[in-house]
């Protein structure tokens, strides 16, 4: 049977923002305007433009400003979920928690909610979840990636074709983006409300040639500090 219904997606906004400081002191990095729009409504905004109505947003550090904010009746069409965290469960964890109000059968997106990416291509994503469908054996993950920003020259992994691999000393590396594609059994050695990192279960999938992905051709930038800020509201 083929299910054309959209994905379910979640916005990850628990992180303390510890290096955006002091404008996080009183404001979750979410929250922080880019362009007159908070960063989080770039991606709220995108995905309902694309039929995505099923999100889960999780939160932590000031998380009843998010909540209150994205509680506002202006988005009609949004069906909105929250998942409180009472500590931050790193990204693995923080995925496994809120894995848990979706109504899933097989893959969700995720992206992270400091990332400021305009034109992600939202529209691409039930197209990909089709392909991963058909595709034997079952892929675990696809991963957006971005080229290296000045800030992390090193990178995180490299795409051999359509696979993404951990970086090794050939090839160029690429930086992960912040956006992917899920299958639930990534996370099923994972109990819910435990604090698990997305990298080491990523590198053990890719290992088996279960990650996917392709290059971004759209600007991104991950605001993680006040300049990076500063130089995109210029």
């Amino acid at each position: 049977m083929t299910n054309l219904s959209p994905i379910p997606c979640m916005v990850l906004a628990a992180g303390r923002g510890e290096r955006m400081r002091p404008l996080t002191d009183h404001t979750p990095k979410p929250l922080l305007e880019v362009q007159g729009k908070k960063l989080i409504d770039w991606h709220i905004d995108g995905l309902l433009e694309n039929g995505f109505s099923q999100v889960v947003v999780n939160h932590a550090w000031l998380g009843e400003q998010v909540v209150a904010h994205l509680a506002q009746p202006k988005r009609t069409n949004l069906n909105i979920q929250f998942s409180k965290e009472l500590t931050a469960l790193e990204t693995a964890g923080g995925l496994r928690q809120g894995m848990s109000l979706m109504k899933l059968d097989d893959y969700f997106f995720a992206i992270n909610g400091d990332v400021f990416c305009p034109n992600f291509p939202f529209e691409k994503i039930q197209g990909i979840v089709q392909k991963l469908r058909d595709h034997h054996p079952t892929s675990l993950a696809y991963l957006f990636l971005v080229k290296n920003p000045d800030h992390n020259p090193q990178g995180d992994f490299q795409l051999k074709g359509s696979l993404v691999k951990d970086k090794d000393a050939q090839g160029s590396s690429l930086t992960f983006s912040g956006a992917g594609i899920y299958h639930q059994d990534l996370f099923k050695s994972i109990k819910i409300g435990e604090v698990a990192k997305l990298a080491p279960i990523l590198r053990q999938a890719m290992n088996e040639d279960q990650v996917l992905g392709e290059l971004l051709s759209v600007p991104w930038v991950d605001v993680g500090t006040p300049e990076r800020l500063a130089e995109l509201n210029k």
